[in-house]
Parts: C-alpha cells; structure tokens; sequence
C-alpha cells in the first residue's frame, strides 16, 4: 500500500517537474529577446533551453514507458538524475540562495527528488501473492 503510493507520489512528482520544465523551455524558444539563465545548473542561454526541452520529454517518456511496466530502469535513472542535478545545482556548485525562503524551497524540491527515487525503485519490488 505504502509502495503504490510513493510510486504514484514519484509519478506525478516527475510529471508536474517534466511539465514544468517543458513550458519554460517553450517560453524561452518563443521569446526571443530573453535569454533563460538558470544559476543551479550549468548552461546558460540556447544550450540550456535545449537540456530543458530534451529533459522534459525524456522525463514523460520514461514515465509513460514505466506506466505500461516497460523500461521501468529508464524511469529509475531519470528519477536518479533529476535528484544528483539538483542537489549538485543547489548545494556543491556554489549556487548562492537570495534568502532563507529560496533556500527552503530548494530544501523541499530537492527532498521531494529523493522520495521520488524510492517510488522509482518501489516498481521493482516483488508483489507478495495474495492467500487463499
């Protein structure tokens, strides 16, 4: 019971971050007197709207391919990836926080990731066989 719900928790973690990252890398190609500049991580510009838009759709793609039990591994590395970019973005890179607000969402999201990995890895359990 606890297992489908952190996985369905790390489902729609990974959707709303994946939809999330989707719709800025659109807003930052349609715009084209802005440059998208994201501090955690580390392109900048027309590279790092190309990681965004590429991320996201991988990011759906594997969550789709889980959904269906086929490459279930591919939902697992991304959940894993999103987790090492954010903790290396936010807390070894020298990111500078604005505030203690700043801090505390980047605190949440990141924590967030790392639930998000065990609902990845719960797929992988065995189910237990139901007695009669």
């Amino acid at each position: 019971m606890i297992g489908a719900l952190v996985r369905c928790y790390s489902y729609l973690y990974h959707l709303a971050l994946a939809m999330f990252l989707l719709g800025l890398s659109l807003v930052a190609t349609f715009s084209h007197s802005h440059t998208l500049n994201l501090g955690m991580l580390p392109w900048k510009g027309v590279r790092l709207t190309c990681w965004l838009f590429g991320a996201s759709l991988l990011g759906m793609l594997s969550i789709l391919l889980a959904l269906t039990g086929k490459l279930r591994f591919a939902f697992l590395l991304y959940a894993l990836a999103v987790f090492g970019m954010m903790f290396r973005g936010y807390f070894v890179s020298g990111y500078s926080f604005r505030g203690k607000d700043e801090f505390r969402m980047a605190m949440w999201l990141t924590a967030g990731a790392l639930v998000a990995i065990f609902g990845a890895w719960s797929q992988f359990r065995k189910k237990r066989g139901t007695r009669k």
